[in-house]
């Protein structure tokens, strides 16, 4: 967990603007708003696929279908040995077939958590393109994955977390720094 005095990287007024910039950028770069889905990464990704879906709603007067997707079991770097992996949870009640499909996560930084959705994702159908929208990008990939909707870039200490908070899940909305990880001995 966070510190109580954790060093606050956005407030909720920041966090509204930096949707509403991603909400516009989307449909600057989407003339089709009709042909696009957006699906949320659980937990928080979800949260803000659906804020996004709110805004678009709100400015295009379009209702754009939100899906969920939890990766858990297709992340290369926590997969027991011999199991395959599966899409642990998923409610994505539309086809992902010539869709524009925006994937929506939190935080992005090593990249493997994007990349285990791409994977999700081709295993469940054949979109037209895959574009991804992040509340905040702190760097330092692990893999060649860059977002095509950022929030915000943050820079973190070496062993630092960033943590995204929502209303829906956590009773505010603030991005923190948080405390570093503790290193197994």
């Amino acid at each position: 967990m966070t510190a109580t005095n954790a060093p606050l990287a956005m407030d909720a007024a920041a966090i509204g603007r930096a949707t509403k910039r991603i909400a516009h950028e989307i449909t600057e770069r989407n003339a089709d708003v009709a042909n696009l889905a957006l699906i949320g990464i659980v937990r928080r990704g979800v949260r803000l696929a659906e804020r996004l879906a709110n805004l678009l709603r709100s400015e295009k007067g379009i209702s754009i279908p939100v899906g969920t997707l939890d990766i858990s079991s297709y992340r290369d770097d926590d997969r027991a040995v011999n199991s395959g992996p599966q899409v642990l949870g998923r409610d994505i009640p539309f086809s992902l077939d010539g869709r524009n499909v925006i994937l929506v996560d939190d935080v992005l930084y090593t990249g493997r958590t994007v990349r285990a959705a791409l994977d999700a994702i081709a295993d469940l159908g054949r979109p037209n393109s895959v574009q991804l929208a992040v509340l905040v990008d702190r760097g330092e990939r692990e893999l060649p994955i860059r977002a095509d909707f950022v929030g915000k870039n943050i820079h973190a200490p070496v062993g630092q977390r960033v943590f995204v908070r929502l209303e829906e899940v956590d009773g505010v909305d603030a991005v923190v720094m948080g405390e570093p990880r503790q290193q197994a001995v």
